[in-house]
């Protein structure tokens, strides 16, 4: 008997240094959509390197860029079966595990880009702290966001109103809150995959898009769009997140290191898209885009009146939550 003791506390011990052995170093793949140029595809190669050196090496993370594992449904299946270790996109693409996610990229819910990092903050946000524990069941955990600046319309003619994209086709992220938006944009809500989408607008599947400034000019769509109207309908944010059991398989000091790692590069991303636009908006104008403004009779209020409703009206489970993220400070 005094032998199956030694022998099982021998084994425990085994065990246990086994563990934290593997816990000491890792490999990571990290898949993303973005193009290069973008503020998303800067953060990943930032994040990567910050990694490395916070962990001493131990954490290694190589990045796949621009749809190199597949687009936005592969790469999240991916990391929810462990075969991608962790990537980013925009909270709604967790939609399908768990819909009320999609919140968190909803219109018109964010006072400015400091205010969207702050109701996103994975340990400080009352609201995706409990929806991060209904990912965590499917195998995903959400450890950090981006900032990647407003998403503004372009289009092949001039858009001031929600009449003026009445019955036309726009493309929508093929997801459920992106068409709720565009038809509240008074459009035709069309799924076109990110890589798709100069095509798609070259000839004439959609007339219009919506996305960042940085998304915008990294993917030369000036060469098939010729307005942009700045209607600031989202503060993009995206999701940066990570297969359960890899976050798990982490040290604990490793993790803590991770997580400082993606925060402060999540302040780098807001800082670089707040001074972007500025200078996106004049190099823009510069290849040729029409630039319109409410001081060039785009209505904003009416967007967001329209958008909000349709919002409402198709997640009418969105309104507690929305009403969380109102009170982050």
């Amino acid at each position: 008997m005094l032998h199956n003791r030694i022998l099982s506390v021998l084994t425990g011990v085994t065990i246990a240094l086994a563990a934290t052995t593997a816990a000491q170093a890792a490999e990571l793949r990290y898949a993303h959509v973005g193009a290069e140029g973008d503020i998303q595809t800067i953060y990943a190669a930032q994040a990567a390197q910050g990694i490395a050196t916070a962990t001493n090496g131990d954490v290694t993370v190589t990045v796949y860029p621009a749809s190199q594992l597949g687009g936005v449904a592969e790469m999240v299946d991916g990391v929810r079966m462990g075969s991608i270790s962790m990537g980013h996109h925009d909270f709604a693409s967790l939609a399908r595990l768990v819909p009320e996610v999609a919140v968190f990229n909803a219109p018109f819910i964010y006072r400015d880009g400091a205010h969207a990092l702050a109701a996103t903050d994975p340990d400080t946000s009352p609201a995706l702290q409990a929806i991060n524990e209904k990912l965590v069941a499917q195998g995903i955990r959400i450890v950090g966001r981006i900032y990647r600046g407003d998403r503004h319309i372009s289009s092949n003619f001039a858009v001031k109103t929600p009449q003026d994209l009445a019955g036309k086709p726009f493309r929508a992220v093929p997801l459920e809150l992106w068409v709720s938006m565009v038809k509240g944009f008074g459009a035709i809500p069309t799924p076109v995959e990110v890589a798709e989408l100069p095509t798609a607008l070259m000839t004439g599947v959609v007339v219009g898009q919506e996305n960042p400034l940085t998304m915008i000019a990294s993917n030369n769509l000036n060469e098939v769009q010729s307005h942009l109207s700045m209607t600031g309908h989202m503060r993009a944010v995206l999701a940066v997140f990570v297969n359960e059991d890899v976050w798990q398989g982490l040290g604990e000091e490793q993790r803590a290191a991770i997580t400082k790692v993606l925060d402060d590069e999540a302040e780098k991303s807001l800082k670089m898209a707040t001074e972007s636009e500025a200078k996106l908006v004049e190099d823009l104008k510069g290849r040729g885009m029409t630039v319109i403004t409410e001081a060039d009779g785009l209505d904003v209020t009416a967007f967001r009146e329209r958008v909000g409703a349709q919002i409402t009206q198709d997640f009418p489970n969105f309104t507690p939550l929305i009403e969380q993220i109102a009170a982050v400070k």
